[in-house]
């Protein structure tokens, strides 16, 4: 296991800035981004977070990304929007889309927004978790950014990871936040593997004769493979169609795989949902309720050897927690292929 290191939040978001304004972005939006690609490693998602940034850069320079996009509702009715992202930053889409369909969602109850020329944006759980401060329910879906899932029993790639992401406010519990690929495994982890040096578990990839693949640095040689068997693939198909098809957005041959292609526009289509608690019964009792279901289960018989049952986002919230008191954990390599990043922007590096 790669040693894992602690630095302040401040001082990897002010890092996380310096990059972004040495490519162009302006200093409010690189904050922005900052904030939400930071926010990941400190909930656990590191496959999604500053591992992320020498990507996002190679991209930026290599004008995949528009740095100066009019982000707008193009389409709108009362309990809907389709944000057109102008090929932007997908963290400054996505807040945009997500805000809007918090506003929606106050008046309507319920408010869908599709996104259409969007950008990677991170792990799913940021975008799903935000209508919980208002009290309501948030429900992610999005296309992956490259096809690693081929159809059930087939070999070519025509599906992404396709991640969906549920958040539902509680009382005095931690909120019930489920985010999930619908692979086994999210690509990301596959990346980081690979950059620590470690090996896969088996059971997140096969190669192309059927047999475990268990090293990340092959990972071009097979697949992922879907959560559950078929019933992964069919909900990959569906979400593809939601978020992609749907939203005017890429889906299936259409897919750009931005971990090889620096300079294609993804055109990455995403979907946010809020659901306005308030509309349904009073927020309290409804948290209430939340808090009661989650003892229930907690406290539930468990199997010889189980030492606990745990619940989605039970985990994120516990490191989200430690984060915020021991600083933001990234790997020895991690950090080291980041300031290797600062030498080539020619700005000071995170440490």
């Amino acid at each position: 296991m790669s040693e894992i290191l602690r630095f302040a939040i401040k001082d990897v978001e002010a890092f996380v800035v310096r990059a972004y304004e040495s490519v162009g972005i302006s200093a409010a939006e690189a904050k922005r981004i900052a904030e939400l690609q930071v926010r990941a490693d400190l909930i656990g998602a590191d496959g999604h977070g500053v591992f992320r940034l020498p990507q996002y850069i190679r991209r930026i320079k290599g004008g995949a990304v528009n740095l100066k996009p009019d982000i707008r509702l193009a389409r709108e009715a009362p309990a809907m929007g389709l944000v057109d992202g102008d090929n932007g930053m997908g963290h400054l889409v996505m807040r945009y889309a997500t805000e809007k369909a918090i506003e929606k969602a106050k008046s309507a109850g319920v408010a869908w927004v599709g996104v259409q020329h969007s950008n990677h944006a991170g792990p799913a759980s940021l975008y799903a978790s935000m209508p919980m401060t208002h009290d309501m329910i948030g429900l992610y879906l999005a296309v992956g950014n490259a096809n690693h899932l081929p159809p059930w029993g087939g070999i070519d790639m025509l599906l992404s990871t396709n991640p969906i992401a549920v958040a539902v406010p509680a009382d005095k519990e931690p909120p019930i936040v489920l985010d999930m690929a619908t692979t086994v495994a999210a690509y990301g982890k596959v990346k980081t593997k690979a950059q620590r040096g470690e090996m896969m578990p088996e059971g997140w990839m096969m190669d192309r004769q059927g047999k475990p693949l268990l090293d990340p640095k092959k990972s071009n040689e097979g697949f992922l493979l879907p959560i559950g068997g078929y019933k992964g693939y069919g909900l990959s198909m569906i979400i593809g169609l939601l978020a992609g098809t749907l939203n005017g957005a890429a889906n299936g041959r259409d897919v750009v795989d931005f971990n090889f292609d620096s300079t294609s526009p993804t055109n990455t289509g995403h979907v946010i949902v809020a659901i306005n608690v308030s509309m349904f019964q009073p927020v309290s009792e409804f948290k209430q309720s939340v808090d009661a279901f989650v003892r229930d289960i907690r406290n539930s018989q468990r199997l010889p050897g189980v030492d606990a049952i745990r619940l989605p986002g039970e985990g994120s919230h516990a490191r989200l927690e430690e984060s915020l008191r021991l600083g933001v954990p990234l790997s020895g390599p991690l950090v080291k292929a980041l300031n290797e990043l600062a030498g080539e922007l020619k700005i000071a590096p995170l440490g």
